[in-house]
């Protein structure tokens, strides 16, 4: 949760304080000294609960991981699962307020966050245990594999709540569109907790069970386990994020003519491998490759990459060796993959006209031609400080022009269906002060990537990108 102003927004206020008046409302039975209320049961589960909160903060488990306690929360979620299984709904609603309230949470807002977690969980519970109940669920006669009908359903109640309160906060305290927000919740959530559902009747069973709850808490040494290489896999890659920040930085500074251009290089070589259907991990290698596709720029002279006019031949040569130079500085990068491939070999043609090697068509990298494609967009469309960039139906155009003979077809169409959905913002890459008015020259006479104040000729019918 979080408000772009000072000030949280009235809705997102009023969401809190109606959550907080409904789990409050929820948990009162069992405040109230309800017969059925196990206070037994519930004190050391939410006391266990308690303690799963303030472990995250611990070295060992992941205490600087992005997200902190909130990231690793969930892996702990069997403990409230448990209680939704041992406990009336009243109960198991009372028994996640401790954690939450005592739960880790960013400064700002924090006394809001703190009631917003708890009232969230307080309710996902309710729901858990009451669907639960009604889907006849017996720790106490359990019989498997019948007994993880419910289990699993109490499961999918509490994430499809906390979904749903999740979707509704971004709405009202980030104004969100509803669709940004809710797309995807359920689907991401579902797997995790149906593991967690079967993990908390585990432990409820053993709870009830002649071994009694110390060896139900056994069953947290895994989930220990689980939660630390979560914390390891992110504090990697924060890691691997701030490498390649630092590397784009070094190359922004470079070259002042091309500033932000390796992100939205980035941006648009995520938009195709998307609409090509890549799973996400590739996605994200080629993201790194959109970004880090001009790094050789750090071995050019800096004197050739702000010259004002027209590069020599001999220039030209020098400038084209920067895709080596990347590659050389990546070459030990193991987690880049194949977008140390996409960097060597982006200025390769499909005719066999690019460098450095001159290869053709499907001896390019696919990753490379993905790349080349996102490269030449963004350098038609983004203004520089010696001319102005070009329309995205113009650029795209081009691109299409280019197709078959520079461009890859596929790559080239991909970007096509993917910028109808998408916009494409207006990007600027340096200072306009004097910037030229718009002139006449066509897309093919521009070396968008070479800077100066005048347009540089290139190969003739193709779009440059050096």
């Amino acid at each position: 949760m979080r408000a772009r102003g000072a000030e949280l927004p009235a809705v997102a206020r009023a969401t809190v304080v109606s959550a907080a008046l409904a789990a409050a409302l929820c948990a009162a039975p069992a405040l109230e000294g309800h017969k059925e209320t196990e206070w037994a049961v519930l004190l050391p589960l939410a006391a266990l609960y308690a303690v799963c909160e303030y472990a995250p903060r611990c070295p060992l488990m992941g205490r600087r991981a992005p997200g902190g306690a909130a990231a690793l929360r969930p892996v702990f979620f069997p403990v409230l699962l448990a209680a939704a299984c041992l406990l009336p709904p009243s109960a198991a609603a009372l028994g996640a307020l401790p954690g939450a309230l005592a739960g880790r949470v960013e400064p700002r807002h924090a006394s809001t966050r703190r009631m917003w977690q708890a009232s969230r969980l307080a309710l996902a519970l309710f729901a858990a245990s009451h669907v639960y109940g009604l889907l006849g669920g017996s720790v106490r006669q359990a019989v498997f594999p019948l007994a993880l009908v419910p289990a699993v359903a109490a499961a999918l109640a509490m994430c499809a709540v906390l979904g749903a309160l999740d979707g509704w906060i971004l709405v009202a305290a980030e104004r969100c569109s509803p669709r940004t927000a809710w797309r995807g919740q359920f689907a991401r959530q579902a797997g995790p907790h149906l593991v967690h559902g079967v993990t908390g009747l585990m432990m409820a069973v053993l709870w009830r069970s002649a071994y009694g709850p110390v060896a139900a808490l056994f069953l947290l040494l895994p989930m220990c386990i689980c939660s630390w290489i979560f914390a390891q896999y992110h504090r990697e890659r924060t890691a691997h994020q701030a490498t390649i920040r630092a590397l784009a930085h070094a190359v922004d500074i470079k070259d002042r003519y091309t500033r932000g251009h390796g992100e939205r290089v980035g941006r648009a070589s995520v938009l195709i491998a998307r609409e090509l259907g890549m799973d996400e991990e590739r996605t994200e290698t080629l993201r790194f490759a959109g970004i880090l596709h001009d790094l050789g720029k750090l071995g050019v002279p800096t004197r050739l990459l702000r010259k004002d006019g027209p590069l020599t031949p001999q220039e030209r040569r020098v400038i084209e060796l920067h895709p080596e130079y990347g590659h050389e500085i990546v070459r030990g990068i193991g987690f880049l993959g194949e977008a140390r491939a996409a960097i060597l070999h982006h200025h390769e043609r499909m005719d066999g006209s690019g460098y450095p090697y001159g290869l053709v068509g499907g001896q390019i990298p696919e990753a490379a031609r993905v790349v080349a494609v996102a490269d030449a967009f963004d350098a038609m469309t983004s203004t520089r400080s010696y001319r102005r960039g070009r329309p995205v139906s113009a650029a795209l155009e081009e691109l299409e022009r280019c197709a078959g003979s520079q461009f890859d077809p596929r790559m080239v169409a991909a970007l096509v269906r993917a910028l109808r959905r998408h916009e494409w913002p207006a990007a600027v890459s340096a200072d306009l002060s004097h910037i030229p008015a718009p002139h006449n020259v066509p897309l093919e006479a521009l070396d968008p990537q070479t800077p100066g104040p005048q347009a540089r000729p290139s190969p003739s019918g193709s779009v440059s990108a050096v």
